[in-house]
């Protein structure tokens, strides 16, 4: 009976033509916090609600650990039938690239954290709903390999083994933002993250600017910055 009702609830979920999709996205705001589509069908990106080529496909994972696409709203707007289309943000280069997605291929959820890194004092802090949780010390990009600034998101949180030892301690919050000047590092495509220290990269003093591009915390940091905030949350980085 259970393999007959499952699929049924899938559907349902995911909406169709003309359906009331229930409240509006919000636009990312630090006091409110963020709406974040999962992907949970293949969507088609076009450069305009419902119109335009496609030019790209989101899968519902993914490409480099596997976990759920999940990406920042940036607003939304109602096409013809009544379909609701999402202007997402783009996990690719360049920096700050957006799209449109049916609202029918993804699942909408809100977030009540915000990120904020502050290249010039090289600092972290990190808010839910508009109130300070925590003020951290860190690491950001070298004059010659800069940390990029922008409105990005955590792309994916991806742990890793070895924390002890490894360069970029336990923790790799990957984001939607990569490098201006190195198309690939650490076996990526450039892509920045916020990560923890371990081995060589604590030669770097925090509050230093010393990195490829990364902003570097301490592991216990960055272990409670992945136990509370997913895929989605927005990040603002500044001078």
């Amino acid at each position: 009976m259970y393999r007959l009702v499952l699929p049924l609830l899938v559907v349902l979920s995911l909406g169709s033509a003309g359906q009331a999709y229930g409240r509006q996205v919000v636009p990312p705001h630090r006091e409110t916090g963020a709406d974040v589509a999962r992907v949970v069908a293949v969507a088609a990106v076009r450069p305009q609600p419902g119109a335009g080529p496609i030019v790209r496909l989101l899968a519902t994972r993914t490409s480099w650990s596997g976990a759920p696409q999940q990406l920042l709203v940036l607003g939304s707007s109602t096409g013809a039938g009544g379909r609701e289309w999402l202007r997402v943000q783009l996990p690719g280069r360049p920096n700050g690239s957006a799209g449109w997605v049916s609202r029918d291929n993804v699942l909408v959820r809100h977030v009540r954290w915000w990120i904020d890194v502050s290249l010039s004092q090289r600092v972290v802090r990190v808010f839910r709903e508009g109130i300070l949780m925590r003020r951290i010390r860190a690491v950001v990009g070298a004059p010659e390999t800069p940390t990029p600034t922008g409105l990005f998101a955590v792309y994916e949180p991806v742990a890793q083994p070895g924390a002890g030892t490894r360069f970029i301690g336990s923790w790799a919050l990957h984001l939607t933002a990569f490098s201006s000047v190195l198309e690939n590092y650490g076996g990526g495509p450039g892509r920045v993250a916020i990560h923890g220290r371990g081995g060589a990269s604590l030669a770097d003093p925090l509050g230093t600017a010393r990195s490829h591009g990364c902003v570097r915390i301490t592991n216990a940091d960055i272990d409670w910055l992945a136990r509370t905030v997913g895929s989605g949350t927005p990040v603002r980085i500044h001078r």
